[in-house]
Formats: structure tokens, sequence, C-alpha cells
């Protein structure tokens, strides 16, 4: 099966981005010939494909006026999909060219984009015309669904969770441990915004040290964003950012670990659409701390794959931090069942259940 694929950059940098190469690659180890027309940037392509073309606007500009400069690519685009089954739109920002595009096709909702988009005065309107004509909406969690819906009311829209490579996260690089323990170790992961959520857990850690004065919070991403954010989160007592790093680098704090906290912030519309690390720390066997209102609900099963706190609460993150780290049986447990959380989403689960879309909700859409 021949599938356009309308995509971000293929980064492994991005969230996005590495969501949509890894979905790409679990499709085509299900059959799945992609044609890749992807946003201007940079893309690790070390997946079999059947064309790349990054014809469309850049992402990475503030996004504005993205949607109206791709409509000029649409010829383009159209050529390219004449010969696809279906067309998947992995970026929100295009979804009105994937619904001209002529072929049967699906959309993704990744997290914060395609709510807001559908809730503005005039493109509101153009998504919303576009969202109704998809075969089917793939959300990639029930959060983002219910946010799409309450947007769109009546939206076609069908939940499938990112998978995580777990094998690999469940293995140790083969190197010494990043530095030696002296006490606690909590890990957060992700590029530093305040959507993240890394300054409640630097506070509720100054609570946290008055029993475990060692214990340390160590973030690890890309802080080049706001980097105001990283010198005030550095400046805290037993908080450090270590900016972005390598996979095996990434690993080997996984397990060095105790747990890893990321505790999401919904700042002017923006939500945590799932959150794929809290799966990879669980294949190192580390349970992990977040918070509801936010995709993490799912990522993080409460009390049997870590624990959730409210948003943006220091006071209860630091409740939560400190029953996993004063009892090590519960960190053992939950640890546990992250692991095996995690083996149970596995990109094969993930690709299996969109080729079931593509089957239902896009060809026989037409």
């Amino acid at each position: 099966m021949r599938i356009g694929f309308i995509t971000p950059p293929l980064s492994m940098s991005s969230g996005w981005g590495r969501y949509t190469r890894d979905l790409i690659a679990a499709l085509g180890a299900q059959g799945v010939e992609p044609v890749i027309i992807g946003a201007a940037g940079p893309a690790q392509l070390d997946i079999p494909h059947a064309g790349y073309h990054p014809i469309l606007p850049s992402l990475n500009d503030g996004r504005r006026w993205v949607t109206p400069r791709a409509l000029a690519r649409l010829p383009a685009v159209r050529r390219l999909v004449r010969g696809c089954a279906l067309v998947h739109c992995a970026a929100e920002p295009f979804i009105p060219i994937a619904a001209l595009a002529g072929r049967p096709w699906v959309a993704g909702a990744y997290g914060t984009y395609l709510p807001r988009a559908l809730k503005r005065r005039v493109m509101g309107r153009v998504f919303a015309w576009a969202v109704r004509r998809a075969g089917v909406v793939i959300c990639i969690s029930r959060y983002t669904e219910a946010q799409v819906r309450e947007a769109l009311p009546g939206a076609p829209t069908v939940v499938i969770p990112p998978g995580v490579h777990w094998e690999h996260f469940a293995n140790a690089p083969d190197a010494p441990p990043p530095e030696p323990k002296t006490g606690p170790v909590i890990v957060g992961v992700g590029q530093v915004k305040a959507r993240k959520g890394f300054h409640v857990v630097a506070q509720a850690m100054q609570t946290v040290r008055q029993t475990h004065p060692n214990a340390q919070y160590v973030i690890i991403g890309d802080a080049s964003s706001d980097p105001a954010l990283a010198a005030q989160l550095g400046a805290l007592p037993g908080v450090r950012v270590l900016g972005r790093v390598d996979d095996s680098t990434l690993r080997a704090w996984y397990h060095h670990a105790d747990l890893l906290a990321q505790t999401p912030v919904n700042v002017g519309g923006k939500f945590e659409g799932f959150g794929l690390i809290y799966l990879e720390a669980g294949a190192a066997g580390i349970p992990s701390v977040g918070a509801y209102g936010s995709g993490a609900e799912e990522a993080i099963r409460h009390e049997e794959t870590g624990l959730l706190a409210p948003q943006d609460d220091p006071g209860a993150t630091a409740e939560a931090l400190l029953r996993l780290l004063d009892d090590d049986a519960l960190r053992a447990r939950l640890g546990e069942g992250a692991r095996r959380h995690a083996q149970a989403n596995g990109w094969d689960r993930a690709a299996a259940q969109v080729m079931d879309v593509y089957r239902l909700g896009g060809v026989d859409r037409e």
C-alpha cells in the first residue's frame, strides 16, 4: 500500500518530528510504501521510502501564514500523491492541503495546534471544513481528542497513542554511569519551556531537599527556546540543566535515575498531548511523576506506573516525589509496572492500529 505522508521536519530532536518518523518506519514494517511530502527543515531519513519531497513551508519560523503559503504548493502535492491509496497528514498546519489533495485521507492530532486552529475566527472555518472531510482524525491521547471535539463537536476522531522503542530504552548503554550517585536522582526530559512544567518540579525539589539534601533534578533537553527560564531553573539548589544530549547519554541517565518527573502545565491554550518520555523511562524500569489535565494522564497510569499530581502545584508534586523516594517497595512496584506498560506499547502495536484506520477509516470512506 502506497501512502502519501504530509509531515513536519523528520528530525529526532523534535518530539513531533520523531513521532512522525517512527510512525512511518513502523508502518513500513507493515507493508506501507511511504511517499513523504515534508516541511522544509532537517530530516533523518534512515528509513525506506518511495520518495522524499521537502516542498512545504518551514514550521520553525513562528508558523505565520504557513497554511496559506502551503496552498501555493497544492498542485505539486496533488501530483505527488496521485498514485497513493491514501494521504496521512501528520502536520496539522497542512490539514487543508490534505483535504484538497484529491485522495482519501486521514489527519493526525499531535497536540495543541489543531484545537487552537479550529477556534480561530477565519482560518477556523477552513480547518473545520477540512476536518469534516477527513476519513478520521488520529489523536495521540484521549485528552487531545477531547480538545479537538470541544473545538469541533462531532469531529471524526479515534485515539491511537504513540509507540515506544522499549527494547532500545530497556538496555543501558555499555558505558559507565553518567557520574557517581550521592543521593536520589530525578530526571526530566524535553525542550525547556513553561508548558513542560520543569519549574513546578524544580520548586518541589526545594521541599524534597529538606529531607533528601543531596537529591538532584537533572533536566535534559534543548534550552535555546527559553534561555531565561533555563537560567532560572539552573540557579535553584539541586537543579541542573544539561541541555541536549545524545541518545546514549539519555539512556544512561534513565538507567542512572531513581525516577522521572515532568508535570506539564497548560499555558495559553497549549497543552502536552501525550509524553513519550514517560514510556521511555518506564522501559528503563523507573516510574514517573506527571500532572493531571494533559496527555500525561494516559502515558502514566496513576498508582500503577507512576503518580499524577494537580497541575502547577509544587506542594502536591513534592508529596508525590517524596512518596516514591521514601518507599523503595512502592518505587520498585511502580517501576516494574512502568516497564510492563512500555513493553505493551511498542511501535508494532501502534502501527497495526493505524493500518486498521487506513483500511476502515480512510480508503473506505472516499
